[in-house]
């Protein structure tokens, strides 16, 4: 299978927002052009109302951990564009899952909120 396009951010990047709670400076800069790179590539934009781009976000280390690391699928669905990539599809069912899992993925790996 072809791998998609996408970008990194480095462990350096996300120590030290651990350490502050903020992004170190440049970052966000860097993320919004990756993001718009992947846009003009794709041809599609994040978070759009039809057709978005969505971005896997999964952490990584130097050895391979199966299970143990973070992951959030479907980063850029929304309670709009969820509708349309269910007609698109011919299925809503699995449209409406996916923006489930993208919420408990989020609530748990970016919030901390336990199920």
């Amino acid at each position: 299978l072809p791998v998609p396009p996408g970008f990194t951010i480095t462990t350096t990047a996300c120590i030290s927002f651990t350490k502050t709670g903020k992004w170190p400076a440049g970052l966000e800069g860097q993320v919004e052009k990756c993001v718009s790179q992947l846009e003009k590539q794709l041809g599609k934009k994040l978070g759009a109302p039809e057709d978005p781009v969505l971005l896997s976000v999964r952490s990584g280390a130097v050895i391979s951990m199966p299970g143990m690391m973070d992951t959030v699928l479907n980063l850029g669905l929304n309670a709009v564009n969820v509708e349309s990539i269910g007609k698109a599809s011919g299925k809503p069912r699995w449209a409406y899952d996916s923006f489930r899992r993208f919420i408990q993925m989020f609530a748990d790996v970016c919030l901390g909120l336990e199920r």
